[in-house]
């Protein structure tokens, strides 16, 4: 299956825990470029998030973030009594030193650190839940890639049938083209008043005719459009390959042009480079 690189999914899931949001959105790359953002309280998954980007994933540049809302809810405040003995018996103490001393105000010292406690999320399981999570969305991105990697081959297909028709026109003509040369060149010899001599003609009509000949570069687009054909069906990332094969056609229809002797080949030699490069801007997005 042909694979886009350009595709994007947001997956979201909830527990007792609170909420965790993946958003990943990746675009054409010559390599496989992953940056992730992640909460300082799950920076340790990066190793493992980008283990699994190396798996699944061969080329583009991957933005994978991922957002996590505690559930504020669940959790509970208790106090370190002892602690907060200690830091009373302490001003207490430092209290006798002072003559006009106030009164200890029980919500300073819970604002002192240490003293207030708040029950600990089971972290565990967050990370736990967020690979999970991230796993989910890898997938979903994947079908994404696929869905339009569908798309863009579909309309390289339509292109390569172009070419093909294009190809069929320009063996089609060929003969008549060569009729019409030797015909012109007849003529500007009777307009000349020149002395023909049949031999030098078909000299000449015989070295037009090298010069114009296309089949070696018809056959070799021909060649080359089943081969993208071929690559278009195959399972792993084919995206290198097909710029390669880009440009062995590219090669192949300057050929052509360089060779045209009239203007009708002239025009179908600038429509194959047209259709060549609608397929080579299309093949920048597919991995």
């Amino acid at each position: 299956m042909t694979r886009s690189m350009t595709a994007f999914t947001r997956q979201e899931t909830q527990g007792d825990w609170g909420s965790l949001i993946w958003e990943i959105r990746s675009v054409n790359h010559r390599y496989l470029e992953p940056h992730l953002r992640l909460p300082d309280s799950l920076r340790e998954l990066e190793g493992s998030l980008r283990e699994k980007l190396r798996i699944s994933l061969s080329r583009g540049k991957v933005e994978c973030t991922l957002r996590f809302v505690p559930e504020t809810q669940q959790q509970t405040l208790s106090v370190d009594r002892e602690y907060a003995a200690q830091l009373v018996a302490a001003a207490e103490e430092l209290g006798q030193m002072i003559s006009d001393r106030q009164p200890i105000n029980p919500l300073e010292v819970l604002r002192w650190p240490g003293v207030l406690l708040e029950s600990e999320l089971d972290m565990d399981a967050v990370k736990k839940e967020a690979l999970k999570l991230f796993n989910t969305a890898l997938d979903d991105l994947a079908q994404g890639r696929g869905r339009e990697g569908a798309e863009l081959a579909l309309l390289i297909a339509q292109r390569l049938d172009s070419i093909e028709l294009v190809v069929i026109q320009v063996r089609g003509r060929l003969p008549e083209i060569l009729q019409g040369q030797r015909n012109n060149l007849r003529n500007r010899l009777t307009e000349l008043r020149a002395e023909l001599d049949e031999t030098r003609i078909e000299q000449e009509i015989a070295l037009l005719a090298q010069k114009a000949d296309v089949d070696e570069e018809l056959d070799r687009l021909d060649t080359h459009v089943q081969e993208v054909r071929r690559v278009l069906q195959q399972k792993e990332p084919v995206g290198r390959r097909l710029d390669f094969l880009m440009q062995e056609l590219n090669r192949e229809a300057n050929t052509l042009s360089s060779k045209s002797i009239v203007a009708d080949t002239t025009q179908c030699a600038v429509e194959l480079k047209v259709l060549i490069e609608q397929m080579r801007e299309q093949i920048q997005n597919i991995e």
